[in-house]
């Protein structure tokens, strides 16, 4: 288990209760007596991020929080997390969590919809895959209680679920899952939980549910085996960065994925 030292957790305790001033990195350096640079290099080691990376993606969750629990107008909201410009926000925003804020607002109306008819869905088997394909990720996900509800399960581009991962899937329960055909480069495996039985806002700020990191990259190369992957599902810890990504586009997304494979197979009988 890997845990923060004293002096990176107060640093995060600082930042996310500064969010709405301009932070520095001296400032926050300061704060926990480490020179800039020393902090900077600690702080990535632990978390996986640069300070700066990281305050960046704490202000676009609290944008998330801002668009569900205000009616502040979208330029108002950016400008609460220090984004002069609309049309930045905007294009941030969008890149980050995989929508507009404006859509992102929008989905609290559909998302507990999404979940229930995920979990009505027959799930799909897992055993028919090649196993001498050697860009095939496979790994479980151990989960020390049942879960009850989804689990969301990505290959990410870097050490924070942000935008749409370059691979992911959605399990029923803790368990096996794959990935074919995975072309090569390096990532970050990802997961987090959705609860039968949350609220719709719940659901789109994913703060308080179960969630699981593999520590290391994964480095995916030709004719090179990837070993199984088995990552724990733990509950949120200080430091971890936020869940930009909507999980509401992922659950979207996967049952478009599943009604265009059901007519494929319609087409083919």
């Amino acid at each position: 288990m890997v845990h923060n030292s004293p002096e990176i957790e107060a640093a995060i305790k600082y930042i996310k209760s500064n969010l709405h001033e301009e932070i520095t990195l001296q400032q926050v350096a300061e704060h926990v007596a480490y020179s800039p640079y020393h902090f900077s290099r600690k702080f990535k080691d632990q978390i996986g991020l640069p300070p700066h990376y990281y305050l960046s993606a704490l202000r676009l969750q609290k944008a998330k929080e801002l668009l569900i629990y205000t009616n502040l107008t979208i330029r108002d909201i950016g400008m609460e997390i220090g984004q002069q410009s609309l049309g930045t926000f905007t294009t941030r925003f969008t890149q980050k969590v995989g929508v507009s804020p404006s859509v992102f607002r929008q989905s609290e109306t559909f998302v507990t919809k999404h979940l229930q008819q995920i979990q009505l869905k027959n799930e799909v088997p897992l055993e028919a895959f090649n196993r001498k394909n050697l860009q095939t990720v496979r790994g479980k996900i151990i989960s020390p209680t049942p879960v009850n509800g989804i689990i969301l399960v990505g290959l990410f581009s870097k050490p924070i679920p942000e935008g749409l991962p370059l691979y992911g899937t959605i399990l029923e329960s803790a368990g096996e899952f794959v990935f074919e055909n995975v072309s090569e480069g390096t990532y970050y495996l990802l997961s987090t939980t959705v609860n039968t039985g949350m609220k719709s806002s719940e659901i789109l700020l994913t703060e308080s549910t179960l969630r699981a990191k593999l520590e290391q990259p994964i480095n995916v190369q030709p004719h090179r085996e990837i070993p199984q992957l088995n990552v724990t599902l733990r509950p949120p810890r200080i430091g971890d960065p936020p869940v930009l990504i909507s999980t509401g586009v992922l659950m979207q997304q996967y049952l478009s994925s599943h009604i265009e494979d059901a007519n494929l197979e319609e087409i083919s009988e």
